[in-house]
């Protein structure tokens, strides 16, 4: 297809992305293994399954005639930049990955990436946390990205250790209760 055409801009795609995902500057891009393997299945379903739909239905759609006001047509191409900008994403994020299994980590009476640690704040409240990759972070079910401040305050302390943890409301102390890796 002719450049005139494409509103995509050349150049790096992931200058649109979220902050959150985005990796620290000379920063390896750590995952679970788990992780890791969720990642290529969601690359392999839009390669193999999401994408070829898509194209047939574009197809189905440009043949019906006038593409200036066929609907399926333009949502269809809109949803194939959408597949190839994440496969794009993904295919990079792979590339860049280092897989870390914490259940292969041997120092385990100190926190370290992969580790699910049960720690309690200033106000009482217990928290259950498992440290991962960003590409895994779901801060709702208790995964916390490495690079979050939550886990740079933890890694490496120890059970009984007192960890400070710079906020925007302030200071807060986080006391480490338990420290485990999976088996």
């Amino acid at each position: 297809m002719n450049k005139a055409f494409v509103k995509e801009q050349d150049g790096d795609q992931d200058e649109d992305l979220p902050e959150a995902l985005a990796l620290p500057k000379g920063t390896k891009n750590y995952l679970t293994p788990k992780g890791y393997a969720t990642l290529r299945e969601e690359l392999a379903r839009l390669m193999n399954e999401e994408r070829p739909a898509m194209v047939q239905v574009v197809s189905w759609a440009a043949s019906n005639g006038d593409r200036s006001e066929n609907g399926d047509y333009l949502y269809g191409k809109k949803r194939l930049r959408e597949i190839d900008r994440r496969m794009r994403f993904l295919t990079k994020r792979l590339e860049l990955a280092e897989v870390v299994d914490p259940a292969a980590q041997t120092n385990r009476d100190q926190v370290f990436f992969g580790a699910t640690v049960l720690y309690v704040n200033q106000d009482g409240e217990e928290h259950r946390v498992t440290i991962v990759g960003v590409d895994e972070a779901e801060p709702l079910q208790g995964k916390i990205s490495w690079v979050s401040p939550v886990a740079r305050a933890l890694t490496k302390s120890r059970v009984g250790d007192l960890v400070t943890l710079r906020t925007p409301g302030g200071i807060e102390e986080l006391d480490i209760l338990e420290i485990s890796y999976p088996a």
